[in-house]
């Protein structure tokens, strides 16, 4: 983090956009992987239609940049807290279904959302539209203060999922995930702690698509609401390792780096992608941060706790 915040100062001039660029990209995988993992996890609710809530967030973002005259910096957490508000309502469709059907559910809200958006002209429909609040700002200007919003929420997010899960509220989120009912009969509010987590993974998965699409400019519901965000950043949970803070960023990091390395090879790319997740599902089944730990004892974000005599 240290070396990220000074990069602008000790990059070589030619190099510190494009480096900034790719460090806002990494930033959006990671945050929307961690929210995925807080969600499914820790919390057990294994969703594949998050990027409802990416791309509700891109697109509040945009509408508040476009056509409420707010800073798109600034429409950026506004448009996460636009996410977690309409999370509330559809938590209440989506919670009436469990396991594989809660999954499948999400996923069709999801594309509820995409159709929806795709129909509507003032945000260019299907086609898309560009972030156009953003054209008076210089491009050194824009891509700094992106770069410094980014990793400001990077930090944010790590810092308030480890508070969170060290807290009362964390433990009986665990407690739920290991045994719903024994966690009930232990007088944990098992729907309300559900509802928080799922409200909390919305902001967070809203934040990473405001985020993203202030560094692309341009929206467009296929590229907002694909379902390959999520398969993504499962993808990354699995490879770093699922119920573990340090697993989505080892997992974002492989995942950018195969992503600049192979995407160009298309469909064999996403095959491989499948292949290595199925291999290290087998290799190592707590992921290549849980190998870590059990083989150096590495635990940078330690949340277990221990019975004191």
């Amino acid at each position: 983090m240290l070396a990220a915040a000074t990069l602008p100062w000790w990059a070589p001039a030619e190099q510190a956009s494009a480096w900034m660029r790719e460090f806002v990209e990494i930033a959006c995988y990671l945050l929307f992987a961690m929210m995925w993992n807080l969600l499914a996890g820790y919390g057990g609710l294994v969703s594949i239609g998050q990027q409802a809530y990416f791309g509700f967030g891109g697109y509040a973002m945009l509408v508040l940049g476009n056509f409420a005259g707010v800073n798109p910096f600034v429409a950026v957490p506004l448009g996460a807290l636009a996410a977690a508000l309409v999370a509330v309502p559809v938590s209440r469709v989506a919670f009436r279904l469990q396991g594989g059907y809660f999954a499948i559910g999400t996923w069709v809200i999801a594309e509820v959302f995409r159709l929806s958006v795709a129909n509507l002209a003032v945000v260019g429909g299907g086609s898309g539209t560009s972030l156009t609040a953003l054209r008076g700002i210089a491009r050194p200007v824009r891509e700094l203060a992106t770069y410094g919003l980014a990793l400001v929420c990077v930090v944010a997010a790590l810092a308030l999922v480890y508070a969170f899960l060290r807290s009362q509220r964390g433990l009986a989120l665990l407690a739920i995930r290991d045994n719903e009912v024994a966690a009930e009969s232990q007088g944990i509010d098992v729907r309300g702690t559900k509802l928080a987590v799922y409200v909390v993974a919305a902001f967070g998965a809203g934040l990473a698509g405001a985020l993203y699409f202030v560094g692309n400019l341009r929206i467009s519901p296929d590229a907002a609401f694909s379902v390959n965000w999520t398969a993504f950043a499962i993808f990354m949970v699995v490879i770093g390792g699922i119920g573990r803070i340090e697993g989505p960023i080892v997992g974002a990091l492989v995942f950018w780096a195969l992503n600049k390395a192979f995407s160009e090879y298309g469909t064999w790319y996403l095959l491989g992608l499948g292949l290595l997740a199925v291999v290290v599902t087998l290799r190592f089944p707590r992921g290549l941060a849980g190998w870590a730990q059990q083989r150096f004892g590495l635990n940078l974000f330690p949340t277990q706790r221990r019975l004191l005599d």
